[in-house]
């Protein structure tokens, strides 16, 4: 009983640790200049006004970068996971040469610090053409969560029994029917979470927009935040408001498919 009490209450300290600085941000972006400039930003509010959040989705024109977000974040991950998803389901279900090797050589591209490929991966983008456009954003992203996502789907779909594919095979299906009829449907939950997980770090993505983009027009949210503090220098309740806007995106998406997330990850803890 001591054990449980002490236990609760210690996951209710680091939760209020972990949801205070969320929660002090959405005070302040409710909160007037003035009484920020007279009372400082760790005071208790004295006024309440939705005048923040005009000045940061009009004035600063998130609404535009959330749109840029969205244009590079949903094909980012719909081309990553569902190239993942081919990839593993070859490699998972078919006994390919090198299917080791090749897993391998796809996953250790995630191994290298990202630092070092800036300079690379903006100069290449140059000479192809593609510099300062959404496409080539997305085609960063694609690149570099391929490997991972193919490596976490193998491990489900390689864990399925044969006896399903077995059985659709037997019915006359072949390996395209089995992939989007069979293992597919089998692989959701898996798919949830990393699409929910991926929609996140693409969506939040702060080192490769500004290495690949240039336009202030085409920046997404995140590098957008930084442009609003340049804006808005000591205003910083319209920056905590631009803050908050930014985040609904990410949190919807996770409220959307909390089920299938975190089935995801107890059915990766189980194998």
């Amino acid at each position: 009983m001591i054990r449980r009490v002490g236990y609760h209450v210690a996951m209710s300290v680091v939760s209020f640790l972990w949801v205070a600085p969320i929660l002090w941000v959405i005070v302040i972006s409710f909160r007037s200049f003035d009484d920020v400039a007279a009372n400082g930003l760790g005071s208790l509010p004295h006024s309440f006004t939705f005048s923040t959040y005009k000045s940061a989705w009009e004035d600063a024109d998130e609404f535009r970068a959330l749109i840029n977000s969205l244009l590079v974040t949903i094909p980012a991950v719909l081309l990553s996971l569902g190239l993942a998803s081919i990839a593993a389901y070859g490699l998972a279900r078919y006994n390919l040469p090198f299917r080791r090797t090749i897993l391998l050589l796809m996953l250790m591209g995630n191994l290298l610090p990202p630092q070092i490929l800036l300079i690379p991966i903006s100069r290449f983008v140059e000479l192809i053409g593609y510099y300062d456009t959404l496409i080539a954003l997305i085609a960063v992203h694609v690149g570099f969560g391929l490997g991972f996502y193919t490596f976490v789907l193998h491990g489900f779909m390689r864990d399925l029994p044969r006896e399903i594919q077995e059985a659709a095979t037997i019915d006359g299906a072949g390996p395209g029917k089995i992939y989007s009829a069979v293992i597919l449907p089998l692989t959701r939950p898996a798919l949830a979470a990393l699409g929910a997980l991926s929609f996140t770090w693409i969506f939040n993505d702060l080192l490769w927009s500004i290495t690949v983009i240039r336009s202030g027009e085409k920046m997404p949210v995140t590098p957008a935040l930084l442009g609003l503090q340049g804006l808005f220098v000591s205003s910083w309740n319209v920056i905590a408001a631009g803050t908050v806007i930014a985040a609904v995106p990410t949190v919807a998406v996770f409220l959307r498919f909390q089920k299938h997330f975190v089935g995801g990850l107890a059915i990766g803890a189980v194998k």
